[in-house]
């Protein structure tokens, strides 16, 4: 807990109390799309095989001397207030063996749990002092959230198989598989961070700090520049925006990404907090660890698909909308399409197009043909 002194040029708030979850099953967090995207990884082709020739070769105890010897381990005598918020979050996540945590100088904001055997956690000096004491509580939450639902493992394979896939792309076809399994590994990992922000949010238990940690970990620490509903306005516009080619370029996008975008991120927790779900956690009513070898997969999968198929429902996106419709029976469906591709994402029909010499077209325009690219 915190105990109101200064650590490091970070002042901490008062101390509260915080509720803690006894025996707290991962179930309780979890996002139903880190779930389902975890079952789909498993089942792809060749993960097996590559995930246990991994599993031995990966140089863990090599992993765990790096850190050791170019990183400063957090303890009660180096960066203590980060002690603190560690030994805090698995006492309230009721995780028992508190992992490791190194602090490693790097400028770029960033957090990892990583490990075969064993989770470690790393943050990075530029993390550190970007945010203050209740938003870096969360960003610990988030990390120790990744190590109880053993993430780091998955991670990890991550990490290796991105280096992999560099080093041997110049061979033809070298590294095709492995790209494969890198892709449906960051579909995964995208999945989890839904997961471990709630995490963090169960720990730090202050909405308005994890959504400042997005925000400044999006536009740096400015904060007086910046507003968290303007923040989130962004997500919603995001969404909404543009016509179905915009909806194959944010794909696009975040393809190569490990993490989802800082505002999605933010819309997601926000929406998560305000739920009935995390009111029945923060009271008390949550599944626990020894019911776990009970929960129903046919359950966890009817959750997942029901959680989709709600955000498909509810999604702004023009490309949503369509498999929305397809899915409802609409009719028209190349029209609507065409429509969607020329910038039209309405269901309303087009005016029928006037002759080249009509009133309404003058004399050698295109009547209404969408404007090609570098025209």
């Amino acid at each position: 807990m915190s105990d109101g002194h200064q650590h490091n040029g970070h002042e901490s708030v008062p101390s509260r109390q915080r509720r803690r979850f006894p025996g707290i099953s991962t179930r309780a967090y979890e996002h139903p799309a880190d779930r389902s995207a975890l079952v789909a990884l498993r089942k792809l082709t060749g993960f097996d095989t590559v995930f246990k020739a991994l599993s031995g070769l990966l140089p863990e105890r090599s992993l765990r001397l790096l850190f050791l010897s170019d990183s400063v381990r957090v303890s009660d005598r180096q960066f203590a207030h980060l002690n603190d918020m560690l030994r805090d979050a698995c006492y309230i996540l009721d995780l028992e063996k508190v992992p490791p945590m190194y602090v490693k100088q790097d400028p770029s904001p960033n957090a990892m749990c990583i490990g075969m055997d064993e989770p470690i956690i790393v943050v990075t000096t530029g993390l550190v002092e970007l945010l203050d004491e209740e938003e870096m509580r969360a960003v610990v939450g988030h990390e120790v959230g990744h190590a109880l639902s053993g993430h780091s493992v998955y991670r990890t394979i991550l990490l290796f198989l991105t280096s992999l896939a560099v080093r041997v792309a110049w061979i033809p076809l070298g590294n095709v598989a492995i790209m494969a399994i890198v892709t449906a590994l960051r579909e995964w990992f995208r999945k989890s961070e839904l997961s471990a922000d709630r995490a963090g949010l169960l720990v730090g238990q202050d909405p308005q700090a994890s959504m400042r940690g997005l925000m400044k970990i999006a536009g740096g620490n400015h904060l007086h520049e910046m507003n968290v509903d303007a923040f989130l306005e962004q997500a919603e516009e995001y969404e909404a925006g543009g016509d179905l080619r915009d909806s194959v370029l944010k794909i696009l996008n975040v393809l190569p990404r490990s993490h989802p975008f800082t505002t999605v991120r933010a819309a997601e927790l926000k929406k998560w907090a305000a739920s009935r779900d995390y009111q029945r956690i923060m009271d008390g009513h949550y599944p626990r660890r020894d019911e776990d070898k009970d929960a129903s997969v046919r359950d966890s999968w009817r959750e997942s698909a029901s959680s989709y198929a709600d955000d498909v429902r509810n999604s702004k996106d023009p490309l949503m909308k369509l498999v929305s419709d397809i899915a409802g029976g609409a009719g028209d469906l190349g029209g609507r399409v065409r429509r969607g591709f020329g910038g039209f994402t309405s269901s309303e029909p087009r005016p029928p197009k006037p002759g080249p010499q009509g009133p309404d077209t003058p004399s050698g325009a295109e009547g209404d043909e969408p404007p090609r690219d570098g025209a």
